[in-house]
């Protein structure tokens, strides 16, 4: 099947700086697709391109068949883009928010009604379309946001970090929408740092400083990585994190919390773990295995990567 979405060799550059470094990957229709990687990765700035915001250096992407440099107005009508800060307009109100967003996409007249309930209904913004955008709490300004790019049902919708700032309920109410807009055929593409969200993608690609480091399904991802991931908890957990990235013993060691994950190439290797920290007088209070998270994943990567 042709893909909605398809980039070949997609680069920017700033000058002398590479923000995106020859990106390559395939989106599929009805497809919840993540870009993922902490700040300056390269998300926003692959995201404005498949916009049409900016054009690239270098390379093609292709949405819908219309390629977005050569030709952005044909594929505006095809897509959708909410960026980290969405032009609400805070001195309107919610439903006047909807309308003018129905009025820039023209959107016919009688086809509103119908739109603006099932918006509504899913956003759960029914009793808040007179209460102005501005006094809305940010999870509702963020579902508000998202209602005005779905009014004229686009293709495909592109999401700079949808649930940044956002409250824990409102992530989940959030991410439940994307999925419904999914199992109805549009292609979501949404950039994140939250790992735990990227969990909830079909697939995800990794980007460290503008490359790709991975690309797959999340659990694809998670079940690749060879040996034992451990959990130390420790007095000192920096300490410990730095002690084990040079002991010849882990592969990784990253901290979460107040606890140290360290990837062992074997569990025989793992119960190394806490006699070398006893060696350097740091004492193990836990240590137990864990299955990897993409954050460990990704993590692991990257130390990889830079090695």
């Amino acid at each position: 099947m042709t893909p909605a979405v398809s980039l070949q060799g997609l680069t920017r550059r700033f000058g002398e700086v590479a923000a995106v470094d020859h990106l390559s990957f395939d989106v599929a229709a009805g497809e919840l697709f993540g870009i993922v990687g902490p700040d300056g990765a390269g998300k926003t700035t692959t995201l404005r391109m498949l916009a049409g915001v900016l054009r690239p250096t270098e390379g093609t992407a292709v949405i819908q068949g219309i390629d977005v440099a050569t030709d952005p107005e044909g594929v505006k009508p095809h897509i959708a883009y909410m960026a980290q800060r969405f032009g609400l307009y805070e001195d309107l109100t919610v439903a006047e928010n909807l309308d003018f967003y129905a009025d820039l996409y023209t959107v016919p007249r009688k086809e509103r009604p119908a739109r603006l309930e099932r918006l509504y209904t899913f956003s759960r913004l029914h009793e808040f379309t007179d209460r102005l955008a501005g006094n809305l709490s940010g999870g509702m300004k963020q579902k508000l946001s998202l209602s005005c790019c779905l009014i004229h049902q686009p293709d495909v919708l592109l999401l700079d970090e949808p649930t940044f700032g956002v409250d824990p309920i409102s992530r989940r109410e959030l991410w439940l929408i994307l999925h419904e807009m999914v199992e109805e055929g549009v292609t979501v593409i949404a950039s994140t740092s939250y790992l735990d969200e990227a969990e909830r993608c079909d697939r995800v690609v990794l980007l460290d400083e503008g490359q790709t480091i991975a690309l797959d399904r999340p659990q694809i991802l998670q079940g690749g990585m060879t040996g034992t991931m451990v959990s130390v908890q420790t007095p000192e957990p920096r300490r410990s994190r730095d002690l084990l990235r040079t002991s010849g013993i882990v592969q990784s060691a990253s901290l979460f919390g107040d606890r140290v994950h360290a990837l062992a190439d074997s569990s025989e290797a793992a119960d190394r773990i806490p006699g070398f920290l006893a060696e350097h007088d740091v004492s193990v209070e836990l240590m137990a295995e864990i299955a990897p998270s993409l954050e460990d994943v990704f993590i692991h990567l990257v130390e990889t990567n830079d090695a």
